[in-house]
């Protein structure tokens, strides 16, 4: 089982203003939004976070954002804990359906396991990405900027998180008000790391991370920097309990290129019901889970129900996105992946794509099943909301 522990975390000073200086994660930042963010705030975490676009015109912008580290450390726009402390961080939204939400889960340090070694485990096949940035970010600054976000199979550690810590700030962004606590008791934090450590811990988001967390240990270890090794051996780790009233799962739509629709249209009648469907919008999600069906959207801003032939999809996991890719198997069709039903109907309707499909966002239920199996499930077939802000802790490695 993975081990979970506490460490000193790096905050911002007690002073800040969290909502000046806090970022989204850097993999949802555009450009635009990145210089928008470092305008904002000459303390904003992109400054550290982001360096190909804050410091773009650096002879080393790796270099650039650990002198930047450096800096606000050594003049208390950071400031290290005196000593090890867990962080709950709770966050209040309202999600998709209108219902007030709050979750809460930890911010700790998770052990970095070799990969198929057990304990930390994927969820979702990952689409290909380049881990250099992450990489070169880590080695130029030592430390753990953005936390993986880990589902716990454990039960009991959103009880154990009940009740409050000492409070360290408040933010509020896209909507949702992220408020932060310390926990610094022994023995709440050793019960807490127990639960986290009982059982697997599942991959929710931050795949990438963990892999470039690996491939840092490796390098250290190679080094033989015994100092280095001991912070390297784990990882920044946002860790909730795997459970419906813990999880907003929003669905990550497919959209297909390469492929004319008419062509597309056909391939896929073969394994789905075809049906007149009313035009996108927000309520059609709900409507989608009733009826059981996905929304085929075509260049004509004609919609279309998908419902899929239970005969064809005999052996298959029940889940879109693996229907979709048991239909569409051995055709022309390149599928990228797109967040909102507005947004993905926007590139059929612009020409950006030949069409999109609408489905429905993975269960609760689902997730779990398939972790409990071993098994992966198709890459992008989870979005889950909200997104944890950059910048609430930093865990320095050395």
């Amino acid at each position: 089982m993975p081990r979970f522990t506490a460490f000193r975390a790096l905050r911002y000073a007690v002073a800040s203003d969290l909502d000046a200086v806090l970022a989204p994660p850097y993999d949802v930042l555009s450009e635009a939004e990145v210089t928008a963010l470092a305008g904002r705030h000459p303390h904003n975490i992109v400054h550290v976070d982001v360096p190909l676009v804050v410091h773009a015109s650096a002879a080393d912008p790796y270099a650039a954002s650990a002198q930047v580290l450096r800096r606000w450390v050594d003049t208390g726009v950071l400031v290290r804990d005196d000593r090890e402390s867990l962080t709950i961080h709770r966050m209040r939204f309202v999600d998709a359906s209108g219902a007030s939400r709050e979750t809460v889960g930890v911010l700790g340090a998770l052990e970095v396991v070799a990969e198929g070694a057990g304990g930390v485990l994927p969820h979702e096949r990952t689409t290909p990405k380049a881990s250099t940035d992450r990489l070169d970010l880590t080695r130029a600054t030592h430390a753990n900027l953005s936390p993986v976000w880990g589902l716990a199979l454990a039960a009991g550690l959103t009880e154990a998180l009940v009740e409050p810590a000492e409070p360290v700030g408040t933010a509020s962004m896209d909507g949702v008000t992220h408020v932060v606590e310390r926990l610094t008791d022994p023995a709440r934090m050793a019960a807490v790391c127990s639960i986290v450590g009982s059982d697997d811990v599942l991959i929710a988001d931050g795949h990438h991370r963990y892999a470039v967390a690996r491939a840092f240990r490796s390098e250290v270890l190679v080094a033989g920097d015994a100092d280095l090794a001991v912070g390297a051996d784990s990882t920044l780790a946002y860790v909730g309990e795997l459970t419906a009233d813990q999880l907003a799962i929003a669905a990550i739509h497919r959209v297909y290129r390469g492929m004319r629709f008419a062509h597309l249209r056909a391939v896929l009648a073969r394994s789905f019901t075809l049906s007149p469907a009313p035009a996108p919008s927000p309520a059609i999600v709900t409507e989608m889970d009733r009826r059981g069906a996905l929304v085929l959207l075509g260049p004509d801003g004609a919609a279309q129900w998908l419902t899929p032939d239970p005969a064809s999809f005999s052996g298959v996991r029940a889940l879109d996105g693996a229907y979709l890719e048991h239909a569409l198997a051995g055709t022309p069709a390149q599928v990228d992946y797109q967040h909102g039903v507005a947004e993905t109907a926007r590139l059929v309707a612009d020409g950006a794509a030949d069409a999109a499909v609408l489905i429905r966002p993975t269960s609760v239920a689902e997730v779990l099943r398939t972790a409990r199996e071993g098994m992966l499930m198709p890459p992008k077939s989870t979005f889950f909301t909200p997104k944890l802000p950059t910048g609430l802790v930093l865990r320095q490695l050395g």
